[in-house]
């Protein structure tokens, strides 16, 4: 096993940064999963960790030592491409000892050694067979073994599983998950599909613009996202967004009307622009659309995907999801959904970044009619 831990990291293309700053540490053992859309610069800082691309600024060291200026071939690092990378004119055997033949490994023990990897990895009826005979996850597997069969340090994965179809996804998924667990090898995973990163991460990384915009276990970054993108990125359907902006008492008001959440006090300036945003899932439906955590929703199309119901419509204008159980009724007429507030985030709209509600002691209010009462009264952090 090897620990990384990532300096300051810099990468230019010319005058164009594509790394910027980034600091990161990877403990022995852990599956890091990098997630980011297109063109973030997570592939490009795997290929900085193998070695592949030249560091620009700052440093990465492996179990304590810099290789900045290391061969790749000498960082105790195997990587598994996008494209499996295989000879198309080797048999698997071949290819998956290739490494070891190079190194003037024995025949004996290499034949040996490539023999226990196939039967790890359910392969060793297909040792005679040519990359073109294979399907596209057989070929991930042999491309994997090649990794494993060098007995590395670190596993770094550049979107392994992008080019299979779903249903192979998912069991590659299950054989990644399941070797790591094996083997403990400390492994880098570089994704854009955030499926495939809440499900394999022991620590997630969410990176945007050549920078990390988060970190923590998969738990950590959904449910306490730290910016609107984090908060965006990650769930589907996505985290449902409302413009609002803040009164002279620091309530948030959507549409010109208080959110019905009492906790949402900020010590922000009047007229400060703000995202309020929630989860679709955590929502529920509810006929008393004046109740205290209570949007009135207006439901525009519902889609059934067989194992739950994605309702589709807007409060206050603005588009809004919402995810119920299979076989959920529905109620007649006008109905709002019910929010409970610690599940409520607010993100300032000119950066995107998380706003806390201050501590306060507030009343909870109740609307009644135009009119508002005080029922009890609670501190809220």
């Amino acid at each position: 096993m090897a620990s990384i831990d990532i300096r300051s990291v810099h990468k230019l293309y010319g005058k164009t940064p594509a790394v910027r700053g980034v600091d990161l540490e990877v403990e022995d053992g852990d599956f890091v999963v990098i997630l980011g859309p297109s063109g973030c610069g997570k592939s490009t800082l795997l290929r900085m960790i193998a070695g592949l691309e030249d560091i620009s600024g700052g440093e990465i060291a492996i179990d304590g030592r810099v290789v900045n200026e290391v061969d790749p071939a000498r960082r105790g690092c195997a990587m598994v491409f996008q494209n499996y990378a295989l000879y198309p004119h080797m048999t698997v055997a071949q290819n998956i000892g290739y490494a070891l033949k190079v190194a003037r490994v024995p025949r004996r023990e290499r034949e040996a050694r490539v023999q226990r990897i196939a039967e790890t990895l359910g392969l060793e009826k297909l040792l005679e067979r040519r990359p073109s005979a294979l399907s596209g996850g057989q070929r991930q597997r042999v491309a994997m073994g090649r990794a494993m069969v060098r007995q590395p340090g670190i596993f770094l994965f550049d979107e392994p599983l992008s080019n299979l179809d779903a249903k192979l996804r998912i069991q590659m998924r299950l054989e990644i998950k399941r070797l790591h667990r094996e083997l403990k090898t400390t492994s880098v995973f570089v994704t854009h599909d955030q499926v495939e990163a809440m499900t394999l991460a022991d620590k997630l990384v969410v990176m945007k613009d050549g920078l990390i915009e988060q970190a923590g276990t998969p738990s950590q970054v959904y449910r306490h996202p730290q910016s609107r993108f984090v908060a965006s990125f990650l769930g589907s359907p996505p985290m449902n967004f409302l413009p609002a902006t803040i009164d002279g008492s620091g309530r948030a008001k959507v549409a010109g009307d208080l959110v019905p959440w009492p906790r949402l006090v900020f010590d922000l300036p009047r007229d400060t622009r703000l995202d309020i945003a929630f989860r679709p899932a955590i929502t529920r439906l509810t006929g008393d659309i004046d109740g205290a955590g209570v949007l009135p929703f207006t439901h525009e199309m519902t889609e059934d995907l067989g194992n739950e119901l994605h309702l589709h419509g807007t409060v206050a204008g603005a588009n809004v999801a919402v995810v119920l159980p299979l076989g959920t009724d529905l109620p007649s007429g006008s109905f709002g959904i019910a929010v409970p507030a610690d599940a409520v985030h607010a993100f300032r709209a000119d950066d995107g970044r998380l706003v806390e509600p201050r501590n306060i002691d507030i009343g909870i209010i109740a609307k009644t009619g135009a009119d508002t009462c005080l029922k009890t009264s609670l501190s809220f952090t």
